[in-house]
């Protein structure tokens, strides 16, 4: 499927993201450890912080694999029906998805919201507009990741002024309004293309068949 600038820049974020994130995990896991058999000693921080990252990697991952059509699917029916119907399914799925990502979407900035001193929607299934009155919770902490040096100058705006001791939760959190914008992104992209005539499913990824195909091959085991 051909990108357009808009979904190239966000492919390149993507693989950044998930590339700088396994690279953080491995050296803040790897790090523990050595402090551990090595200065009989351990990183408080570490187990919740490769929690956390391992999350960012799996809601990236998630969206990044709408874009390369890499999530698991059944195919046997779509591949016997002709372009017209298959088409068509193709248009029904893709609007169900999109219908799930938006409702994720909205309880992902629900759950957020408060966290960051904002309002919820109001709506059970769709945002019916925002709250009028609620609890700011941007004083909630971690449980174990210390407070950034660098990222104090939020104290005045999200608490008041007060000093936080561990990194306030809206900042982990914020991952999954963001990760659902980015799904509900990658659905509307990938229904333009199958509207367009560029592509006819969603998911169905036959990378690994067609790589062992490919080395069966090269063996001359056909």
């Amino acid at each position: 499927m051909h990108s357009g600038p808009s979904e190239t820049f966000v492919d390149r974020l993507e693989e950044t993201a998930i590339a700088v994130i396994l690279g953080l995990m491995t050296m803040i896991t790897f790090a523990n450890v050595v402090a551990r058999y090595v200065f009989n000693a351990n990183i408080l921080w570490a187990l919740e912080m490769t929690v956390f990252l391992f999350a960012w990697l799996a809601l990236i991952g998630a969206c990044y694999a709408v874009k390369k059509g890499a999530h698991l699917g059944v195919d046997a029916i779509i591949d016997i029906l002709p372009a017209g119907p298959r088409r068509i399914l193709a248009l029904i799925s893709i609007t169900v998805c999109m219908i799930f990502a938006f409702l994720l979407l909205k309880g992902a900035w629900d759950y957020w919201a408060n966290f960051a001193n904002l309002p919820q929607t109001e709506g059970r299934w769709f945002p019916l507009g925002f709250e009028e009155k609620f609890r700011p919770k941007a004083w909630y902490e971690v449980n174990d990741i210390p407070m950034p040096d660098f990222l104090r100058f939020i104290e005045p705006l999200m608490n008041d002024g007060d000093s936080y001791e561990k990194l306030p939760r809206f900042i982990p959190y914020a991952i999954l309004p963001f990760t659902m914008a980015l799904l509900l992104f990658r659905f509307v992209m990938a229904a333009i293309a199958i509207w367009q005539g560029k592509m006819d499913r969603i998911v169905a990824s036959h990378e690994v068949e067609d790589e062992i195909a490919e080395v069966r091959e090269q063996r001359g085991e056909v």
